[in-house]
């Protein structure tokens, strides 16, 4: 496997360890600044950004309140972003086909456009690299990334929910 270093298999656990952490870190900057230049190129804020993230993540289309909650903002909020991707011709309300005086949110094909010449590429160099790895090596990165998500999900719910938050409000 290209990547190799024999050195770092005469690292101590808690060594690998540090690294391991470093490079999630490193990891989480280059996220961060791929989603800064693909809102920059598509002239939206990040919250806008993860909205639309939102909307191309499944085919059907949102409620106001589902985006709400997903978003984790106060139903003004999301409605001004909303707004927002609406005006950028990303986003669409449409009636919901079963409750006439419920309103849905889908992405639309310009959003669709969006994915495929900013996020696909990334998805297709994403399984190039990850072609390399044997099937037991990918079920290992498979359960790291489970362990690490849920690690952020509890901590992020530890800050939420901590006295600092308040204390800094």
């Amino acid at each position: 496997m290209e990547g190799y270093d024999s050195r770092r298999f005469r690292m101590s656990k808690n060594e690998i360890v540090r690294e391991v952490a470093m490079g999630v870190r490193l990891l989480q900057q280059s996220f961060d600044a791929f989603d800064e230049a693909a809102a920059t190129a598509l002239k939206l804020n990040r919250t806008d950004l993860r909205a639309l993230d939102l909307l191309l993540s499944d085919d059907d289309a949102l409620s106001a309140g589902e985006l709400s909650a997903a978003l984790k903002l106060s139903p003004a909020a999301t409605t001004t972003v909303i707004d927002r991707l609406e005006r950028a011709g990303l986003a669409g309300r449409i009636q919901d086909p079963h409750n006439r005086r419920r309103v849905l949110v889908a992405a639309t094909e310009a959003a669709r456009k969006v994915e495929r010449d900013i996020y696909l590429p990334v998805g297709v160099a994403g399984a190039e690299a990850l072609a390399g790895y044997t099937i037991e090596q990918l079920a290992t990165i498979l359960d790291f990334l489970r362990v690490a998500r849920q690690v952020q999900d509890e901590q992020a719910t530890r800050v939420r929910a901590s006295r600092y938050q308040s204390d800094h409000a």
